[in-house]
């Protein structure tokens, strides 16, 4: 079942509901991730001020997981990348040829810019 989230009080209370449901107190979850209590209680009241990887592991252990999910095109979905990946690529390859051979490699000839997206396909920036 999907529990969309969309504030940190909301995952305060899934935290502790998701925990409560495996019939797992705070010490048996935090015995499982190799923490003391208080960190699972400090989670479950904060969860906000944990990294991801914490999170994730928490939440792994819970037997859930984040997904996430586009529910609306946003700013960036109708303007085009903002980077030329191609010319991006190039220039990384350049660099690294340059690391590992200790020389300046000669200039690739240009690539042609690709062809335009179809308007269905999904736009983002990195």
């Amino acid at each position: 079942m999907d529990y969309p989230v969309q504030l940190v009080s909301q995952l305060q209370q899934l935290l502790k509901s998701l925990r409560k449901s495996r019939q797992l107190t705070q010490a048996e979850l935090a015995r499982r991730l190799g923490v003391v209590q208080s960190r699972v209680a400090d989670i479950e009241r904060d969860p906000g001020a944990v990294s991801v990887e914490q999170l994730l592991q928490v939440l792994a252990m819970l037997g859930a997981q984040v997904v996430v999910r586009q529910t609306a095109p946003g700013p960036s979905a109708t303007n085009k990348p903002s980077i030329d990946l191609e010319a991006h690529l190039r220039a990384q390859a350049t660099a690294m040829a340059k690391l590992a051979t200790g020389s300046k490699p000669a200039t690739p000839a240009p690539v042609p810019p690709p062809e335009s997206q179809p308007d269905d396909e999904p736009w983002g920036q990195w």
